[in-house]
């Protein structure tokens, strides 16, 4: 059961709010249609359930809020517009990635496109899917967790009437197996068709909320659409007969002055009428007349005729969730006021090393780039090892001087940057929020995916450089050097500080722009910056820090240990390394200040 209690939305700039003092149900076992036109804060109004917006109120899905849920995927499936996923990415993959997110098997995703009706589009592209099967797709993402409760907001919009039916029926059956489920819709036909219990609220405020029977009887009444040339002598001859007769007859004559809408009668009486008096009748059909307020006559066969607005007559006596709760210990005429509702960040995945590698692999694009600079550094490398003057170390890594940085650090920085940027732009993650969640889970999953990433693609661009080497020149032009451990170090923490540079940037400023000028802007200011520093007459040597930090330590490690601190220690001591370090360290505590911001702002 969803219980809504005092849905208030905040103000904005001295206007009305969207959403003022909402209360209402939606029962186990039922399907409720949130009705209202355009306008009308439907979306609003599941937003502050959702704990998307700020205002006032509270909602309780099972007895409890969602901020309070443990699982909320497992609690509550949302269905807000199309799929926020990347359009290069599967049906299948996107399903999957979430799975990966909400701490489901991945099989779920193939139960789940069969459900729905995609078992055969799993392989298309999101951005290939039309807009039924988009929301198709969407649906599946909203059930991945096996929710009780079901929240859509306009599910059919768009849709034609099989795709809606069938959408409907999806929805029915969730209800009939115990769940709750609540839409909004405009359309007060549809949701007579296709709900159980109708809640009609208009200017943010309840107007009614009824059982489908009550809001059927009340709401669409069943009329005779006439249409004639001589449509108001007809309409007088009718309501004369009919008080004639003492029957309860209502004609209602439309903006077209052929058209008549006559309530409480039926074709027959009409026809029988017209053709006892010689009236010409060009239409004569039964109807579902909507009364609502804010529909209006018109031409078409959908027209509503004008009626009282229907607080006065349709809505039922208060429900006890609409009174105010009151204070304790205070007077009798003090009420308190609904809680605050927070806007709250959105929760990290439950798997989130596995998200990450799906998310990486789920499209092209990976792929792309590291195929990309593994050719770059196979053909940089055969024309720098043409004229033999270019050091061995530089010719391996495809490094020439006119380049900043090599096609490997490059291609691992512009992965780091797409890490945060491509969440920031499909957040699939926060889908309504428009923001990522800024979990340390999530963080450290990055931080080490892309730093594997990195260092494959370090390896394989040394391999790919090496063999292009030897099948051009020859085996002689490659030999393994001395300080080859050295070299490894300074080439795994280039590549992976280039990643996470771009990751954190990416981050930070949430565009992949800013994660690749933050790669450029290592070699392009910060080396420069470190150059132009002044240096000591008389340089200390760091010669037996190894030894120096065995001391300290707590633990002892290996001697053997010994070689790869010194050399990660000539690693920073190198102007692109400590440019590097110096970088990572302003951006990490960048990212953690606007972590901690954001905790505190919600």
């Amino acid at each position: 059961m969803l219980q809504a209690i005092g849905l208030t939305s905040a103000r904005h700039r001295g206007l009305p709010p969207a959403v003022d003092d909402l209360t209402f149900e939606a029962g186990s076992g039922c399907v409720t249609a949130l009705l209202g036109p355009p306008g009308s804060g439907k979306t609003a109004a599941l937003r502050l359930m959702l704990e998307l917006e700020p205002g006032r109120g509270v909602t309780y899905f099972r007895g409890r809020p969602l901020h309070r849920v443990a699982h909320p995927a497992r609690e509550v499936g949302v269905l807000l517009g199309d799929v926020p996923g990347h359009p290069a990415r599967t049906a299948r993959g996107q399903l999957r990635m979430l799975c990966a997110a909400t701490g489901v098997p991945a099989s779920r995703a193939d139960e789940l496109l069969d459900a729905v009706g995609l078992s055969g589009l799993g392989d298309q592209r999101i951005g290939t899917l039309s807009l039924g099967m988009d929301r198709r797709l969407a649906l599946a993402c909203a059930l991945l967790g096996d929710p009780h409760t079901l929240i859509l907001d306009e599910p059919a919009e768009g849709l034609t009437s099989r795709e809606a039916d069938w959408l409907h029926g999806m929805l029915g059956s969730h209800a009939d197996r115990g769940g709750t489920v609540l839409y909004t819709t405009h359309d007060a036909k549809r949701a007579a068709r296709s709900a159980g219990h109708v809640v009609t609220i208009d200017a943010g405020r309840l107007v009614a909320d009824q059982s489908v029977a009550d809001f059927s009887r009340t709401r669409l009444r069943p009329r005779v659409a006439v249409r004639s040339p001589h449509a108001a002598r007809l309409a007088a001859i009718v309501s004369r007969e009919a008080r004639a007769d003492r029957r309860s007859v209502e004609v209602v004559t439309e903006a077209s002055s052929s058209r008549l809408s006559v309530y409480g009668s039926s074709c027959a009486e009409i026809g029988d009428t017209a053709y006892r008096h010689g009236l010409p009748v060009h239409q004569l059909a039964d109807e579902i007349g909507d009364t609502s307020p804010e529909a209006g006559p018109g031409p078409g066969p959908d027209a509503a005729a004008p009626a009282p607005r229907l607080e006065s007559s349709a809505a039922p006596p208060p429900s006890p969730l609409s009174e105010p709760l009151p204070v304790a210990g205070a007077g009798e005429g003090e009420r308190q006021l609904p809680p605050r509702i927070r806007r709250r960040p959105a929760r990290g995945p439950l798997r989130p090393v596995r998200y990450e590698l799906r998310r990486l692999f789920g499209v092209r694009t990976t792929t792309l780039i590291i195929a990309v600079a593994l050719v770059a550094s196979a053909a940089l490398s055969v024309l720098l090892g043409r004229n033999g003057g270019t050091p061995l170390p530089n010719v391996l890594a495809a490094w020439p001087s006119l380049l900043p940085l090599p096609p490997a650090a490059l291609g691992a920085g512009l992965l780091g940057a797409l890490s945060f940027g491509d969440e920031f732009r499909y957040p699939a993650l926060a889908a309504g929020r428009g923001t990522v969640p800024r979990r340390l889970g999530l963080l450290l999953a990055k931080l080490a995916v892309s730093a594997g990433v990195a260092l494959v693609l370090a390896l394989l661009v040394v391999l790919a450089s090496a063999e292009s080497l030897r099948l051009v020149y020859g085996g002689d032009l490659v030999k393994v050097p001395s300080n080859a451990v050295s070299l490894a170090v300074s080439w795994s923490g280039l590549t992976v500080g280039c990643a996470w540079a771009g990751l954190l940037a990416a981050g930070i400023f949430r565009v992949t722009a800013a994660g690749v000028a933050a790669v450029l802007a290592v070699p392009v200011l910060m080396v420069p910056l470190i150059e132009s520093m002044p240096k000591a007459p008389t340089a200390r040597s760091m010669s037996g820090l190894p030894g120096r930090l065995r001391e300290l330590a707590w633990l002892q490690w290996p001697h053997e240990a010994d070689r790869w601190v010194a050399a990660a220690v000539r690693v920073v001591a190198h102007p692109v390394g400590a440019a590097l370090t110096l970088s990572l360290s302003v951006l990490v505590c960048a990212y953690l200040f606007m972590t901690l911001r954001g905790r505190v702002r919600w």
